[in-house]
């Protein structure tokens, strides 16, 4: 961690607890999600709980999202499960070594760039889709016939004590409060409810340096490429996307291309370990900076620390912590989560209806294959869509007759004006705006009000010219200067009547 945030924790003793008690929080939290990733990628609970250990304790020193919480995620589960179902465990471990090393490369070289091309109501929809997700990820605790009616009171309690306390105080995060609350009355009255070591078993051991048992081939490399490349690109979108949403939360900017290969670091270091690897955790980032109030990366440090402490050394102790206590805290991670105000009617009156279906669409689509990536590039393709539908109708095409009197005799000149931004979606309908038959023969097409943006436009134009030459007629075009001009010469290799 920098000097001066060691400096200013050691100056405000108030944050300091308050980053020591979000990181315990949040580690009690990780432990029933890596045990259930782990559960989704198949593999021993082991491997998904040391690689949310790694991927913590990496990420807060590398990372360039202070207070934001990586570990093993259900998306990164989803996308290495094939690999483990077919090869075992140690191709899994190759898989994420170079996934890793994919992640660095595709940072440095740029990609968290891209951002700027995700549009707010992406944002919005990836948002309120998590939520979705991470309330899902909790009906299984809830529903079901070995599920026994206690569960429901405690569940009640917990959301009680943490809606609750902050009105009281803020001195201790309330999800730890219901956490240790909870554990201590079901202890005490020794009621039968499921609990945390039902999940799966907890290490016992710290975990150990090690090489996937592999052939170091090409054949090796063709079976693991598709799936890192997947993991790679999955990880980096999730943790660029939480980045930005904490960076709005905390009104603070933070160093994109820095948490793109921070991520890549911390994915090799749980490989070498023999982790799932992973990325960002939105649900867990929530618990840490909106509920918690961390800021710092002694909190995300702290979190993975905690985590080894608790189920290598204290493992029994946590595996008696039921599962009722964690869902409370996560179906109020879902809640605070969720843009209430993108749903409110008198939003929704207000909003174009282009903004509001890439929000349904990147819902719809994260929910339908719980897989964030997918949801973020269909809504991202579904904005682009709208935009130059509504940018194509922007386009208009004025016609006027002149009269050119610079000649012997006086002659008739028609002129079209044309305005907008000229590109595919725009440009493909404009041959069909001119009168080559009844124009007279001398014809001028203005540009001076529009852009050309593409070689479809040049296309366009050139076909236009083409008509009027097929008529015996000139056509010219004018108006045109800067990166227009320069464009529509470079394409073009009939267009010589330009002015």
């Amino acid at each position: 961690m920098p000097p001066a945030t060691v400096r200013s924790l050691l100056r405000s003793p108030s944050q300091l607890r308050r980053e020591i008690l979000a990181g315990l929080v949040v580690a009690l939290a990780l432990i029933p999600e890596a045990i259930s990733f782990s559960i989704i990628a198949g593999v021993d609970p082991r491997v998904g709980l040391f690689a949310s250990f790694t991927m913590a304790v990496t990420i807060a020193f590398v990372g360039g999202r202070p207070a934001m919480i990586s570990a093993a995620t259900g998306a990164v589960a989803l996308v290495v499960a094939p690999v483990v179902s077919k090869y075992g465990l140690d191709y899994l471990i190759a898989t994420v070594l170079l996934a890793g090393l994919l992640q660095i490369v595709l940072s440095l070289i740029g990609i968290a760039k891209l951002m700027r091309f995700v549009p707010r109501s992406v944002m919005t929809g990836f948002v309120n889709a998590l939520a979705i997700l991470i309330f899902i990820a909790q009906l299984p605790h809830l529903f079901g016939d070995d599920i026994p009616w206690l569960v429901y009171p405690l569940v009640a309690v917990g959301l009680a004590i943490i809606v609750l306390l902050p009105r009281i105080t803020s001195a201790v995060p309330s999800p730890l409060i219901a956490i240790l609350l909870i554990t201590g009355v079901v202890t005490v009255f020794g009621w039968s409810v499921p609990t945390v070591e039902d999940e799966g078993a907890l290490p016992d051991s710290l975990p150990s340096l090690l090489l996937p048992d592999v052939p170091w081939t090409m054949h090796t490399l063709s079976v693991i490429a598709p799936y890192a490349l997947a993991m790679a690109l999955v990880g980096l979108m999730e943790s660029l996307m939480t980045a930005k949403l904490v960076d709005d939360i905390t009104d603070t900017h933070s160093n994109k291309t820095r948490e793109g290969w921070g991520q890549g670091i911390a994915n090799l270091v749980t490989g070498f370990f023999g982790g799932m690897g992973g990325c960002a955790m939105i649900g867990q980032t929530m618990i840490n900076v909106k509920q918690s109030g961390a800021r710092t990366r002694l909190s995300t440090f702290l979190a993975g620390v905690f985590l080894l402490i608790l189920v290598v050394v204290l493992g029994d102790v946590v595996g008696v912590i039921p599962m009722a206590a964690l869902v409370a805290v996560m179906i109020m991670v879902s809640v605070g989560t969720f843009d209430w105000h993108s749903i409110h009617p008198r939003t929704l009156r207000i909003m174009p209806i282009a903004e509001t279906t890439v929000m349904v669409v990147t819902v719809a689509a994260t929910v339908a294959t719980e897989n964030l990536a997918i949801g973020v590039v269909l809504g991202v393709l579904t904005a682009m869509v709208m935009f130059a539908r509504r940018v194509a109708h922007l386009t208009s095409v004025d016609a006027a007759t002149e009269v050119d009197d610079s000649g012997v005799e006086p002659a008739e000149v028609r002129r079209y004006r044309v305005r907008g931004e000229l590109f595919f979606a725009s440009s493909n309908d404009l041959v069909y705006q001119f009168d080559y038959a009844g124009d007279p023969n001398t014809v001028i097409i203005d540009l001076s009000d529009a852009d050309v943006w593409d070689a479809s436009t040049v296309a366009s134009l050139d076909a236009v010219l083409g008509k009027y030459r097929a008529q015996g007629k000139t056509a010219t075009i004018v108006g045109l200067e800067g990166p227009s001009l320069e464009r529509l010469e470079r394409l073009s290799g009939r267009l010589g009547a330009v002015d």
